[in-house]
């Protein structure tokens, strides 16, 4: 169904009310218009890209809630928290990530957007990684977008320590797992 600018611009602002996390390309699928009109649309409106949306949300979101790191020494941004229980968050691919001659992702960068959500889900002023067991499940590429989730296991309050399990995904398709085994700093929950 073909809309007029101002009634595609009108429903464009509530989609983005409603899902700040979408990007051009599915709102240029929504609208049936090219990702350029989405881009035009959005200048037009003041909305900013994507990467500007998160970053703002998360900072509006989390920034009080997390305790144990500050939220821009987190790899990746922050689209939900709950402490003490689950995090996620998103690592878009870009060139500074990757090699330069096969485009795959450092395996760091992957495994600092998962152990710095481990830290930040943590509920406490110091959170430190103690150990880690770590795997890679496949390469990823520039351009791709991984959503680590993390999970609290087990809180162990007798000799402080936290278990987080953190799966990262790309498309639904899991390529890296980890297990961190916290420190924190204050063992009264």
């Amino acid at each position: 169904m073909k809309r007029n600018k101002k009634e595609r611009q009108s429903l464009l602002t509530d989609t983005i009310k409603d899902n700040p996390f979408i990007t051009d390309e599915e709102l240029a699928e929504k609208f049936a218009v090219s990702i350029q009109t989405i881009r035009l649309d959005r200048l037009e409106l003041s909305i900013p890209e994507l990467r500007e949306r998160i970053k703002s949300v998360a900072e509006n979101r989390f920034e009080d809630e997390v305790r144990s790191l500050p939220l821009e020494e987190v790899i990746g941004e922050i689209i939900d928290m709950e402490l003490d229980q689950s995090a996620i968050s998103i690592l878009d691919i870009k060139k500074e990530h990757v090699f330069k001659r096969n485009k795959i992702a450092r395996g760091h960068h992957l495994f600092a957007q998962a152990n710095s959500l481990a830290v930040a889900v943590i509920n406490d002023e110091l959170a430190l990684t103690a150990k880690s067991t770590i795997q890679f499940t496949r390469s990823v590429k520039e351009g791709e977008r991984v959503i680590a989730k993390a999970r609290v296991t087990k809180i162990d309050p007798e000799n402080g320590r936290t278990m987080v399990e953190v799966m990262s995904y790309v498309n639904n398709e899991l390529v890296f797992k980890g297990e961190f085994v916290m420190y924190r700093a204050n063992n009264e929950m």
